[in-house]
């Protein structure tokens, strides 16, 4: 750690490792805590306000690659080279499954230098070279040899910061059934609709219209896929119903009509909101 002189006291302060500031009293000797008499030192704010910002960025690295990932966005590999040397790009980037524009699976990100390419390890555990100029970072669900590819994952000791190979998976029937809904995941009673209601802002899912919903791009086509939630008052019982998706128009889609992803993203997000029911006896989940 870099450790700099505050303006009293012979204070030495620094940006520990989990982000927060630390503090060396005059002595060399470290505190648990900063004194409060530094809390409005220059030295220090300036150092929360790194902090945030480190934080911020970590963040916003972290739902940009999501984001490619649950899209299948092409990228090029010049911006993967780019933002390697950044330790935050690089936490987020490393080890995720990387494939050629094709969708055939090259291996493990490990690497990304501009004149020999990206490095990855593949399934034999070779180390290899991508040169493509785009490439993907496929959704799990899309990937053909996604157990062979977790199995090797733990073999390699591979901890993805963003969920990919871990990321739960609904593979869409060969033969959806007739219709525009899924019930596998409806009746999922709530004692109160806000407990279902703030269960779904914790995962990320927007409510609107009395459904909870969410949008998934997927081959250059925008989906929502909804689960419907009630729009009773807030301390009234509901359960979860069905779960169905609507295209660009807002019209319900035929399940034939259901891409891949979307019925992934779909089914996992109706999985989550029933796994939070209420069970007579037992807390919430």
């Amino acid at each position: 750690m870099a450790w700099v002189e505050t303006g009293a006291g012979g204070y030495r302060v620094a940006l520990g490792e989990d982000g927060r500031v630390v503090c060396r009293n005059a002595a060399g000797r470290d505190l648990k805590s900063v004194p409060s008499k530094l809390g409005d030192d220059p030295v220090v704010t300036q150092l929360k306000q790194l902090a945030e910002w480190l934080s911020a960025h970590e963040r916003g690295c972290q739902e940009d690659v999501e984001r490619w990932m649950v899209r299948s966005l092409p990228v090029p590999a010049a911006l993967l080279t780019a933002v390697w040397p950044d330790e935050a790009w690089q936490a987020v980037l490393r080890d995720l499954v990387v494939t050629g524009p094709d969708g055939s699976v090259a291996g493990f990100l490990r690497g990304a230098d501009a004149e020999r390419g990206l490095g990855l390890v593949d399934l034999d555990g070779d180390t290899v070279r991508l040169l493509d100029g785009e490439v993907l970072i496929p959704h799990p669900v899309l990937l053909e040899d996604l157990d062979e590819l977790r199995e090797f994952a733990v073999e390699l000791g591979v901890s993805q910061r963003v969920q990919q190979l871990y990321r739960e998976v609904w593979h869409r029937p060969a033969e959806p059934p007739a219709g525009t809904e899924v019930t596998t995941y409806a009746g999922g009673r709530y004692r109160e609709l806000r407990e279902l209601v703030g269960r779904c802002n914790r995962l990320g899912c927007r409510v609107r219209g009395g459904s909870a919903v969410q949008s998934i791009t997927e081959a250059g086509r925008t989906v929502e896929a909804r689960v419907w939630v009630g729009d009773y008052y807030e301390y009234d019982a509901c359960e979860t119903g069905a779960l169905s998706w609507a295209g660009p128009d807002g019209r319900a889609l035929p399940l034939t009509d259901v891409g891949p992803v979307a019925w992934s993203e779909g089914m996992r997000m109706a999985a989550a909101l029933h796994a939070g029911r209420t069970i007579e006896g037992e807390d919430a989940a």
